[in-house]
């Protein structure tokens, strides 16, 4: 899987937010859907066809966004949002396979930053960035989604 440490630097975002219980995650792939649907409503898109899926997880609930990286936030649309997610250092790791099957992947992961020392910081966004040919969420077929998992510092 190639688990590492990266600097991601600064990433300007526009899109659609989502906030609900855990057992309500079924409803996230949709919004892939709806994001898709209305692209073309941001403007300032950068060159890369991408969706940047910044989210924070909690022990009940979870807040997902679904956005598209921007040069600028001017001009946000109507039931969107737009904000910065600042540099930051993150484990890096990349799932792929079926997109059921990346719980798995974020256990690897979480096992990972255990057994080298890294704390999450839970007051960061963590990061999935789905690209071109990896955005529809609901196709069977392997999938490769980049994970960010923002990190606080060594334990030790």
């Amino acid at each position: 899987m190639g688990i590492q440490v990266v600097e991601k630097g600064e990433i300007k975002v526009v899109g659609i937010s989502w906030n609900g219980n855990i057992s309500q995650k079924d409803t996230i792939p949709g919004l892939f859907h709806v994001m898709e649907r209305r692209l073309n409503e941001i403007t300032n898109k950068t060159e890369e066809y991408v969706f940047i899926a910044p989210f924070h997880s909690r022990e009940t609930e979870i807040t997902y966004y679904v956005t598209a990286p921007v040069e600028k936030l001017e001009q946000i649309p109507e039931g969107m949002v737009g904000f910065t997610i600042p540099r930051k250092n993150y484990v890096f790791a990349t799932h792929k396979g079926k997109l059921e099957e990346i719980e798995n992947t974020y256990k690897q992961i979480f096992c990972w930053m255990n057994e080298y020392g890294y704390e999450q910081d839970h007051s960061a966004l963590s990061l999935e960035i789905y690209k071109e040919e990896n955005i529809e969420p609901n196709r069977d077929e392997d999938k490769h989604i980049e994970i960010y998992l923002p990190v606080k510092a060594y334990k030790y």
